[in-house]
């Protein structure tokens, strides 16, 4: 009976660490997504937006260069991010800025986690996870002294791509 007892403590406990070991698994599967594409692109240069929307980026494996431009404290400035589903995001990039996700109306969407490294990748300097809703959000960098920044964004526990 104790050997039974053991044993199924040991199967569930062998379970409920493969459980949470999934989650670590899909972070890292999407930290190395993000490094690579910063590392490697492909890129397209953008120029942020003073204010407004700004140029168009996406989740579609690509690094965008944006060239930050003159804004109150320093270099800033916007760009747009169209969301055709509805989940959490991981925003990376190339150096540490500020950033700021506004929805279509205007409101603040908050980070569940942010960072400013990653153990997996130290091109890695800026780390947000955010749960957007469909709609068009503003992505807001800056004031930084910084005259360029870039940026990838990856859908949290996205595994297909291509390259």
């Amino acid at each position: 009976m104790k050997k039974k007892l053991l044993s199924a403590l040991l199967l569930s406990t062998a379970l409920l660490a493969a459980g949470c070991g999934g989650n670590d698994e899909e972070e890292a599967h999407v930290d190395e997504e993000g490094c690579e594409h910063l590392q490697k692109g492909p890129a397209v240069a953008v120029t942020a937006a003073v204010s407004g929307t700004g140029p168009a980026v996406s989740n579609d494996h690509t690094r965008y260069d944006i060239a930050l431009v003159d804004v109150a404290g320093g270099k800033g400035g916007a760009v747009s991010f169209a969301v055709s589903e509805a989940t959490d995001y991981v925003l990376y990039t190339s150096a540490t800025v500020p950033v700021k996700v506004t929805n279509g109306s205007g409101a603040t969407v908050e980070f569940e986690e942010s960072a400013t490294s990653s153990s997996l990748c130290t091109d890695i300097q800026g780390r947000y996870v955010v749960p957007l809703t469909v709609g068009t959000h503003t992505l807001t960098f800056g004031p930084s002294t910084l005259s360029s920044v870039s940026l990838v964004i990856e859908e949290s526990g996205e595994h297909d791509h291509d390259h």
